[in-house]
């Protein structure tokens, strides 16, 4: 859904594109009309808390955390990015750049907007543009990677248009981190744990997921999809605590591995029928060509959902939810489908509630369809909760920003953290150049 529709693939009915927020709290989603925004706090029900109908076919929504910062791209002007406070209707400011805007990235200290054959970095506190970098390999996906933790702010992009090669960009001290040879073709996903310390690459094969350290780029972990045929995979997303890794591809599985070491020896702690195998393959691997031992060590998939239909595009994230792991998958037919995870066993996902991603709210509840939890989650689940996550937003403290076209004034750089959540703190993008403060009553 994303990328995809940007570079002039097939467009789906009703949703143009699917992304969810930097800790999997929210999920937005473009459609022909606008976009909305859901929280995902809970199981049971789907909160649309702001809906857009003034730019039409929107292929590009991404959310700030969960403030109210927005940024949009439509059809209608795909070369302009808007930048929106959705919770006071004003617009921050927007941008124009020289070609197609393919992807938008964010964090608390950093914005990146990725074009076919440039990337450009800004200043989130007060959307000053940084660095350009020019002339990166053709990218016509727009596939690249932020990581959301703001401290290190690494970007990672294609440093090929022929073979995996991952560059890791600091995109806080603008310089170059690593050149990653990470697979031998080209790139079709890329994802940082929270952290930003593991990065996760898949190719164009799908085949094999690789796992990587940052910023030192040392593979750490090899996942094996599947060898039977090549599919594409379009969504990789670690878990809060970087332990899980899934993948969904154009197929009806969605993988889950585990990034778990085993011990000095390589032996489980506990012998199993698994464990003795896997003594007797490594034992074996030696005997036998790289191209065959080097599939044999690869670790297949922990968990795995079998979805209704093949051939859609989807969007997954691992997601903890009323104190339970779940998965979140979105399809390109708007649907999210949410899964209990058995941490500790793995094996077929339980679903447990469907949701419909248009039509009123009335009509979503009615076409929600919940199943009974098994096993782990049963247990779990008679955990006591506090109810949701507070879905309130506590936003930007920004006026409007300036107008249209202007030039936003620049700023003193960002000495430490965005506090997100005090509203006389962030950001300082509340005069225009003349010094008068504008509120623009335009709802975006």
């Amino acid at each position: 859904m994303e990328g995809e529709d940007a570079a002039g693939g097939a467009r789906r009915p009703g949703l143009g594109c699917a992304s969810f927020n930097q800790d999997s709290t929210s999920l937005a989603v473009g459609t022909k009309t606008g976009y909305r925004l859901f929280s995902v706090t809970a199981v049971d029900r789907l909160e649309c808390i702001h809906e857009s109908a003034e730019s039409p076919d929107v292929y590009i929504v991404e959310r700030l955390f969960s403030s109210s910062l927005v940024v949009v791209v439509s059809q209608a002007m795909p070369r302009r990015m808007n930048v929106y406070h959705f919770k006071k209707g004003t617009e921050i400011c927007n941008y124009s750049y020289s070609n197609t805007i393919l992807a938008v990235r964010l964090n608390r200290q950093r914005l990146i907007v990725c074009l076919e054959e440039s990337i450009y970095i800004h200043n989130i506190k007060d959307m000053k543009l940084l660095k350009t970098l020019l002339n990166t390999p053709p990218n016509p996906s727009g596939l690249c990677a932020l990581s959301i933790n703001h401290s290190n702010s690494y970007l990672a992009y294609p440093g090929s248009a022929t073979i995996g090669e991952i560059i890791v960009y600091d995109a806080n001290n603008l310089n170059t981190v690593t050149m990653i040879p990470a697979h031998d073709s080209p790139l079709a996903a890329i994802t940082f744990n929270a952290s930003g310390t593991k990065l996760a690459s898949a190719s164009e094969r799908g085949t094999v997921i690789r796992v990587f350290s940052i910023p030192e780029g040392l593979r750490l972990f090899e996942f094996r999809r599947g060898m039977k045929r090549y599919v594409n995979i379009s969504s990789l997303s670690f878990s809060p605590d970087a332990q899980f890794l899934c993948a969904s591809s154009n197929t009806e599985t969605v993988h889950i591995f585990k990034l778990e070491q085993h011990g000095p020896s390589g032996e489980e702690e506990t012998p199993t029928w698994s464990a003795y195998m896997g003594k007797m393959f490594t034992a074996a691997s030696s005997y036998l060509p790289a191209q065959v031992s080097g599939m044999m060590s690869q670790d297949r998939a922990f968990a795995t959902v079998r979805l209704h239909t093949a051939g859609q595009k989807n969007v997954c994230t691992l997601a903890t939810i009323q104190k339970l792991p779940r998965l979140l998958v979105t399809s390109s037919d708007g649907q999210l489908f949410i899964y209990n995870i058995d941490p500790q066993d793995g094996g077929e996902c339980t679903l447990v509630q469907t949701h419909r991603l248009f039509g009123s709210d009335e009509d979503r509840d009615e076409a929600g369809v919940s199943a009974a939890p098994q096993s782990y989650a049963a247990t779990a689940a008679t955990i006591p909760t506090s109810g949701p996550v507070s879905a309130t937003l506590t936003g930007y403290s920004e006026d409007g920003g300036v107008s249209k076209g202007e030039v936003i004034p620049e700023h003193e750089f960002a000495a430490g953290p965005v506090c997100l959540d005090d509203e006389t703190e962030f950001p300082p993008i509340n005069r225009c150049r003349d010094g008068s403060r504008r509120d623009k009553s335009r709802r975006p």
